[in-house]
This record gives C-alpha cells, sequence and structure tokens, in this order.
C-alpha cells in the first residue's frame, strides 16, 4: 500500500483489502505499507523491498498477498518492471489477489492483457503527471514565484496565500503545507546582504579566491545558511546564483520520473524577474561570471594536474578539504568532473594514499560478507536444514535452534608491527556461535575461519599470538564446509542436552 490522494490512502486501502479478505475467507496476518513514497522506482520502498525478501527467502507464513490494484507495485516506466516482482511472489508458492480489479488473477489470457494494460497505463499516468506538473511550475515561476528548495544565503522564502497575503517565513527544511499556497523569494537581513555583497567584491575586485574567501569568512565565525562552515564549493555556487540580481531560474537540471539528475543546457532554463530588488548590482555580477569562465577555461588537464603535484609535495598529503582550501587550485569537483573521480586525478600523478587503500579493503570486506553469509545458507539449505534470517541484526537462526552470526575479519597492519586480524562490526550478543571469515594480509581472499562463541571475541581484534592465552590459532578452519560441520556439531550437542526439541539433521559431508 501506499498514500496518494484520497482514493489512494492507506486507510482506504486497508479498508477495501480486509474486506475482500473477509469476503474470501481469509486472515490478515502482516501487512505492508509505504507511506508517501513513490512509486516511480522501488528505491526508498522498504515496505515492497521487506516483502520480496521474505517471500525470497521463505520467512513469509503466508501464502496468498492481497495487492489493492495492480499500480500499487509502482507506477514503473518499465512495465515489465511490476510484472518481475509479481512473478517473484508466484514463483515462491505465493499467489497474488487483487481486490479492487474487475478481474481475477487466474493467469488466463484475460487476465494477463489486463494486468499489463494497468501496468502500462500507471506508468503513463505518472508521465502525463509529470508533464501537467512540470508546465505548472514553469508557469508559476514566469510569475515570479520560487520552486524548489533552499533559497540561498542573504535569501529567504516567503509564503503567501491565494491573495497574495503574507504567512510568514519557511525555516530551512520547511514546505508550504496547502497546494493553493506560493513561495516567494525575499532579500535576508541587512548583515547578510552586506555579507553577500562583500564576497562579490572580493571576488571581483579584489581577485581573490573563493578558499580565500572562505578563510576569511570562517576566521570571522561567520556562518552560511545551514550554519556550517564556507567552503570554496559552497562560495562558487553563491558566485553563479542569480537570485542575487533579482531573477528566478528554474530547470537547470532534470532528474523527472526518478531517473538520475542531468544538467540541461542554458538555453533551456526558465528565468523571470522576482520580486525584490537585487542584492548586487547585475554589472559586479556579471563580472564575476567572466572571471569565473576564465579560470576555469585558463586550466588544462596537465596544469590541474601539475597543480595537484605541486600542492602534494607541499603539503604531504592531499584530501577534499586540503585540495579546497589551496589558493592556486581548483575545488575537488572540478577534478572530479574533469577525470571522473579523485582517485583517477590522484592516480595520474602517481599518488596513492593510504585512505583509498582503506576504502578498497572496506569494499572487498563487505563483498566477503555477504558471500560467505549466501555461502554458508546455501549449504546449510542443500542439506535440508530450515534457516531464517533477520536482516537487521544480521542473525539466521537454524532450524529454530540455533542462532548464527557471520563476521568478517580484516587485517591491519601497523608499521613495524605483525598483522593484526580486527572485527569492525559489532556481534551481537544472542548469537550462539561466530562463524568468522579471516582475511589474508592484502583484504582480498578469505585465509581461514574461526566458529567461535561470541563470549571469545570480546575485543577488536582476533588473539593470534602463539603466547598470547585465549588465543584462535587452534580454532582455526581451513574451509567454509568444516565451519559448516562444526557449526551443526554444536547444534547436535545442544539438542542432546535437549532431547524434548527432537534429534538434530544431519550435517553435510565432507567433499573430497
Amino acid at each position: 500500500m501506499s498514500s496518494e490522494q484520497q482514493r489512494y490512502s492507506t486507510a482506504n486501502q486497508a479498508l477495501a483489502i480486509a474486506a475482500y479478505a473477509i469476503e474470501h475467507d481469509l486472515e490478515i496476518v502482516q501487512s505492508y505499507i509505504d507511506k508517501a513514497r513513490s512509486g516511480l522506482t522501488i528505491k526508498g520502498r522498504s515496505a515492497l523491498q521487506q516483502l520480496l525478501h521474505d517471500v525470497k527467502t521463505a520467512q513469509a507464513d503466508y501464502k496468498v498477498i492481497l495487492v489493492f490494484d495492480v499500480s500499487r507495485w509502482g507506477r514503473f516506466q518499465d512495465a515489465d518492471e511490476a510484472a518481475h516482482y509479481e512473478f517473484i511472489c508466484r514463483n515462491a508458492g505465493v499467489s497474488v489477489q487483487y481486490c479492487a480489479e474487475q478481474f481475477d488473477n487466474d493467469g488466463s489470457f484475460m487476465s494477463n492483457i489486463a494486468k499489463q494494460l494497468k501496468r502500462i497505463g500507471a506508468g503513463q499516468y505518472s508521465l502525463d503527471l509529470s508533464k501537467k506538473v512540470f508546465a505548472a511550475q514553469c508557469r508559476l515561476v514566469t510569475l515570479g514565484f520560487r520552486q524548489g528548495g533552499s533559497a540561498g544565503y542573504g535569501l529567504r522564502r516567503e509564503l503567501v496565500d491565494a491573495a497574495g497575503r503574507s504567512k510568514g517565513f519557511l525555516a530551512n527544511g520547511q514546505r508550504k503545507a496547502l497546494q493553493e499556497d506560493r513561495v516567494l523569494l525575499r532579500p535576508g537581513t541587512p548583515e547578510e546582504q552586506e555579507v553577500v555583497q562583500r564576497i562579490f567584491r572580493s571576488f571581483v575586485e579584489e581577485r581573490k579566491c573563493p578558499s580565500s574567501i572562505a578563510k576569511e569568512l570562517n576566521g570571522e565565525g561567520i556562518l552560511n545558511q545551514f550554519g556550517r562552515r564556507w567552503t570554496s564549493w559552497t562560495l562558487r555556487y553563491l558566485l553563479k546564483n542569480e537570485h542575487y540580481i533579482g531573477v528566478n531560474v528554474y530547470n537547470r537540471s532534470n532528474w523527472k520520473l526518478g531517473q538520475k539528475p542531468k544538467r540541461n543546457p542554458p538555453e533551456a532554463w526558465i528565468r523571470s524577474q522576482a520580486s525584490f530588488a537585487p542584492i548586487v548590482k547585475p554589472a559586479l555580477f556579471w563580472k564575476a561570471q567572466k572571471i569565473s569562465s576564465r579560470r576555469r577555461l585558463l586550466l588544462s588537464d596537465r596544469d590541474m594536474l601539475d597543480r595537484l603535484k605541486a600542492l602534494l609535495v607541499q603539503k604531504g598529503e592531499l584530501s577534499k578539504s586540503i585540495i579546497d582550501a589551496s589558493f592556486d587550485l581548483p575545488g575537488n569537483g572540478a577534478y572530479i568532473k574533469r577525470f571522473g573521480s579523485l582517485r583517477k586525478a590522484y592516480a595520474a600523478i602517481g599518488y596513492f594514499p593510504d585512505s583509498l587503500r582503506y576504502q578498497d579493503g572496506r569494499r572487498a570486506v563487505i563483498a566477503t560478507l555477504v558471500e560467505v553469509r549466501e555461502e554458508f545458507v546455501d549449504e546449510l539449505v542443500a542439506f535440508g536444514h530450515s534457516l531464517a534470517f533477520d536482516p537487521k541484526t544480521g542473525l539466521i537462526t537454524i532450524d529454530r535452534a540455533v542462532k548464527v552470526t557471520i563476521a568478517v575479519a580484516r587485517a591491519s597492519i601497523a608499521r613495524g608491527k605483525f598483522p593484526r586480524w580486527g572485527l569492525r562490526r559489532r556481534i551481537d550478543p544472542r548469537a550462539d556461535l561466530v562463524v568468522v571469515a579471516r582475511m589474508d594480509e592484502d583484504n582480498r581472499e578469505v585465509m581461514s575461519y574461526v566458529v567461535l562463541p561470541p563470549a571469545r571475541l570480546t575485543g577488536a581484534f582476533l588473539l593470534t599470538g602463539e603466547r598470547t592465552p585465549g588465543n584462535i590459532n587452534n580454532s582455526q578452519l581451513a574451509t567454509l564446509e568444516e565451519a559448516v560441520e562444526s557449526v551443526l556439531r554444536f547444534k547436535a550437542r545442544k539438542a542432546a542436552r535437549s532431547p524434548a526439541k527432537g534429534r538434530p539433521k544431519s550435517g553435510p559431508r565432507r567433499r573430497n
């Protein structure tokens, strides 16, 4: 379910579904509700994602899913996406029934045609609505009203009703509550306006770079509109914002229908005169644009890399903050835009910082955790064990008897010391056992496995020293199969101590 207008409010949907369940002698045991979420993509729809997860992992204790109508899967622009999610449920042995449709979802020829037409219509509805909303927003911009989020430093958003009467000013993050209300841009406090004018004068007349101006403002304790310190990036954005010359600008970017944002060419921008006098003189503003464009054009790839390398020699290291604080360099965003990422720019000058190695290792650890967990589950399912996985805690319950969690121990080597294997994630104390995958020194592959109770993993590192009490050296296993067998032996011993719970299932045989 989702919330959309009156007909599709969650309360109305719930009533319709409840009535359908009573009529067909069904009992509702669980509800999945995505409140006020866009149906254009599955991203952000945690309830739908949870439903599909429960169905795919056999955690669903129901055999029928009641859906208000076909469009509740989503108003996807690819109609096959909704069909795919229904197929996942049906393939797992869970049927889907639609409560507000005029046909039975019985797999017949007419039913399949009706569903596909409904899916296409749902996507077309969003497409048509998007065009209508965009046209209305463009019209409001031409009338001088504000469309969008934050106003910018030195500006405020005033809320007015349909008759143009003021209803007060909106704070950062606030939105209008009534559809007929409108938003106007207004000048901020005189102190903020003076800061804006000072920024433009410093940039144009004194030829100061944004990082230098940011340093001055931060040194005086002047914060930006979000109450944060200034950066060269925020100042570059301020210096090109036409709001300061009394012009509303709309449609600079486009991310309609859940697509990735993309920049529109300047000729597609929509401009209109705002309802207040300019804070900055237009002549000063356009001089700032000319200086900014000249600076961007003067630096070739080689110039940017040479300056980046010179900064590395001067500072001994590089980071986003170091680049942004430099007087002679563009911001880190310019390097990302020119070279694709800071990593690629660093590689072009032969710089490979430890921070990036750490990120590479962290990605490998996360990938290993997912891979080991999936292999562990597949191994147990293949031998007939029932499993339940809790995505929030990471606990895997085997035959409702033993709780196991998977962890990855990552290698770290301090200068002049032996490697240590650290456990970065918190171990859930409710687990009976922890299966630890121990990475090699490069953090690329699993070197060995350890199966221990959580009480043995109280510290941040695995104990591997030969003379260290409680070290794990004698507990290491070479393969995941051995780790699975160790878990099942523990389960058998636990079952032997509690005969009422029944005999345990036999474990997997060692493969040759």
